[in-house]
């Protein structure tokens, strides 16, 4: 599902069930994360997969990338591999207003 950054904002703070999920690349994961984030690269194919069958499915994760194009495509796969509630940030990190942290 995609949500506006205020109502990914809001519906995360109000979640006591929450992950928060980059999807980017470590690269870009240094230039800065949001806080309590954790990476799982979506370009490493069957890796990738992998770690997303390993997440605990009873989670809600809020997903984000660089513009919101992979996160999209990532929560599309979290769904096919049993993962209920997989929220995409619209427009990504590149719309982010929040803080950022070195990871």
């Amino acid at each position: 599902m995609n949500l506006t950054q205020e109502d990914w904002i809001s519906q995360l703070e109000a979640d006591e069930n929450a992950v928060i999920l980059d999807v980017r690349t470590e690269d870009e994961c240094n230039d800065g994360i949001i806080e309590h984030a954790i990476n799982i690269d979506i370009h490493q194919g069957q890796v990738f997969i992998n770690d997303i069958e390993a997440l605990d499915k009873t989670k809600n994760y809020y997903v984000y990338c660089r513009s919101g194009a992979r996160s999209a495509k990532a929560c599309e796969i979290m769904n096919e591999l049993g993962i209920a509630h997989a929220y995409n940030l619209t427009g990504g990190i590149l719309a982010w207003n929040g803080d950022i942290v070195s990871p």
